[in-house]
């Protein structure tokens, strides 16, 4: 099997890992959980069990050249991303949040240019602008013409977490897939502690085990278990590439928004989602440089 295919299925499972986020975060905030400490909180939890696994397979230090990039992934990954993706899920459903979360392939394409080495084909790029303009339009379809404020902190949290995707990628190629996002979370701890033991008074600690459920889910798996696949298909199949594996996500948290919370999928959303993947499917056979 080639590196590339490799990269794909790797991709896939990070996918799939991932798709359940959304759902899953906000089962946590309406069931009562502020949104700091799930959006920074789930982040102590992974940076906890990252901490034993690197001590117990007795990781040395990342070269020091490395941690500008390694704090670089731990804002957008664990500060920024989560914590819009949070608030946001306070206000719109988490199927409309998955469909315009498919900017992220867009955001990780040109966040591949520019940090990466990467150089997507003029084709490829006409692609990635036609799939995040079937997802922008959708969202605006959604919020009457307009964009909802859900909208915009969502499209932010895409920012963050394609250009965190796109470094992790990068910098994984050296230090290793699961490593690398070990180190970032444990990295991040002096930044997100704070905030997380601020909100702490405020914690319903009676809330349904279903809400404890979700919040474990995107502290063991949305933030550390899923980026050691994400991370391992990167590195073999290219950012740019694997990072249009993201697209299929909208099926499976369309799939995981109404098998956990209900949510109706209505024709216009399934219209939209089928689109998009064909874009993923259209620019798997685009031509991408790598150095």
């Amino acid at each position: 099997m080639r590196d590339e295919i490799k990269g794909m299925v790797f991709g896939v499972i990070g996918v799939a890992i991932f798709s359940v986020t959304l759902p899953a975060t906000r089962i946590a905030v309406l069931g009562g959980l502020d949104a700091v400490f799930v959006g920074l909180g789930r982040a102590v939890v992974a940076a906890l069990v990252a901490a034993v696994i690197l001590v117990v397979t007795r990781q040395p230090l990342p070269p020091r050249k490395h941690w500008g990039r390694l704090v670089a992934v731990a804002f957008c990954l664990v500060i920024g991303f989560p914590l819009f993706m949070t608030i946001a899920m306070q206000t719109v459903p988490a199927a409309h949040g998955g469909i315009v979360l498919g900017v992220l392939p867009l955001v990780t394409t040109a966040a591949a240019a520019l940090f990466c080495g990467e150089r997507p084909s003029l084709k490829f790029w006409a692609v990635a602008f036609l799939g995040s303009a079937l997802v922008v339009g959708f969202a605006m379809i959604q919020g009457g013409g307009g964009l909802q404020a859900g909208d915009v902190w969502l499209l932010a949290a895409a920012v963050w977490a394609g250009t965190g995707y796109a470094l992790s990628g990068d910098v994984a190629r050296v230090l290793g897939s699961w490593q690398v996002i070990c180190w970032v979370v444990v990295v991040s701890l002096p930044f997100i502690t704070p905030p997380v033991l601020w909100v702490l008074p405020d914690v319903d600690w009676g809330a349904p085990w279903p809400v404890w459920t979700s919040f474990v889910y995107v502290a063991l798996f949305s933030q550390l278990i899923g980026f050691f696949a994400w991370n391992r298909g990167m590195v073999l199949g290219g950012v740019a590439r694997v990072g249009q594996v993201q697209l299929l996500q909208l099926f499976m948290t369309l799939a995981a928004s109404a098998l956990m919370l209900g949510e109706d999928i209505d024709g216009v959303t399934m219209i939209f989602a089928t689109a998009v993947v064909g874009v993923v499917a259209l620019g798997r056979r685009m031509p991408v440089a790598r150095r």
